[in-house]
């Protein structure tokens, strides 16, 4: 007995039908995948705390560092000595900006506490705020401790 074939030679709706599965595939995980996604960025008002931290708005950044002839002293990008560092934080502090303006004391780990102490000294004389941030030499973790006058 001779088994015949039914089918025609080429049954091009056979071959297309995987790539139907396919596309109804794509269509359902597209149709789903948001809702399989988690929510997230839900906005939460804190109520006010004094022991929050502010946002600087008027900052600057003095920057204590070692060089080979002594302590580096960096307003920002530019390079001072103390008495100098002094001329420009009155410059800057003039009409009443003082109050207003929070300067970031950043200290490198070689840098003398002396001299971290003095231009803190400095920088609240002039009617600065102060925010002290350092690396912490045990963790390297960095700290920030505020400081008003």
């Amino acid at each position: 007995m001779k088994l015949e074939m039914t089918l025609p030679e080429r049954p091009g709706l056979l071959h297309a039908l995987p790539v139907v599965n396919l596309l109804a595939l794509l269509w359902l995980i597209s149709l789903l995948g948001p809702a399989m996604v988690q929510s997230s960025g839900v906005t939460v008002e804190l109520p006010p705390s004094r022991f929050q931290l502010e946002r600087y708005r008027n900052h600057l950044v003095i920057t204590i560092g070692v060089a080979d002839d002594g302590p580096a002293v960096y307003l920002g990008r530019d390079r001072l000595d103390l008495k100098s560092l002094s001329a420009r934080l009155d410059a800057i502090g003039g009409d009443d900006g003082a109050s207003r303006t929070l300067i970031l004391l950043q200290s490198d780990s070689g840098a003398s506490v002396g001299v971290e102490r003095e231009v803190a000294e400095l920088i609240l004389e002039k009617g600065f705020r102060l925010a002290v941030a350092g690396a912490n030499r045990v963790s390297g973790a960095s700290t920030l401790h505020p400081s008003t006058r």
